[in-house]
């Protein structure tokens, strides 16, 4: 493989990451290419461990490395309340803010007929698995507050509500269109104190 092919194999795969446009890879790409050989392989060694080591929580599938993820394993967590988000890293973000200390149920993604995204491409089955044992008291619907995010809580609280469960919604406070990834741990937290009844 001559060096322009494998400098373009490259940049074509950096090119396919989220947020990361021909400038940014080409960037990437050669400050690999001047790097040191060890500091390149231990990026190459980190990422073929991610995914050999990495698998979703078969209970709320976030990530985990171990066979639960360590929310569900920490039995100092309060059972009772759980927390529904649309993505593994939004668990970061409400971490962040140290106001939440219950469970947390992971659903994938979020309702988009414009995508293709329907109920049964998320984890929903699963969520109501969940409440069936009757020890969830409340559920917090903590998708992003864009119209995707807003369907999703919608259809759930449609689901849940009959089971007797208290459902609740973020409250404002997060900039509609945004995602909680990008939400500062004031904004997040306060969002959570202030949850509202839907």
């Amino acid at each position: 493989m001559s060096q322009a092919i494998a400098i373009q194999k490259l940049l074509d795969e950096f090119e396919r990451l989220p947020g990361i446009g021909p400038k940014s890879a080409q960037r990437i790409v050669y400050h690999l290419l001047n790097a040191p050989a060890p500091d390149a392989g231990r990026l190459a060694q980190a990422i073929v461990e991610v995914k050999e080591q990495v698998h979703f929580c078969p209970v709320c599938f976030n990530y985990a490395t171990e066979e639960l993820c360590s929310i569900c394993a920490d039995s100092e967590r309060d059972r009772s309340t759980l927390c529904v988000v649309s993505e593994p890293r939004d668990i970061g973000a409400i971490e962040r803010t140290g106001e939440f200390g219950g469970l947390y149920h992971v659903l994938g993604g979020a309702i988009s007929p414009i995508d293709g995204i329907g109920p049964d491409d998320l984890t929903v089955k699963n969520l109501l698995t969940r409440l069936a044992d009757g020890e969830v008291c409340e559920i917090i619907l903590a998708t992003n507050p864009n119209v995707e995010g807003e369907t999703t809580a919608v259809y759930l609280a449609r689901l849940i509500k009959p089971l007797g469960i208290r459902t609740t919604r973020l409250a404002s406070g997060l900039p509609v269109g945004g995602d909680l990834e990008f939400a500062d741990e004031i904004t997040l937290g306060r969002a959570i104190e202030s949850r509202h009844e839907i």
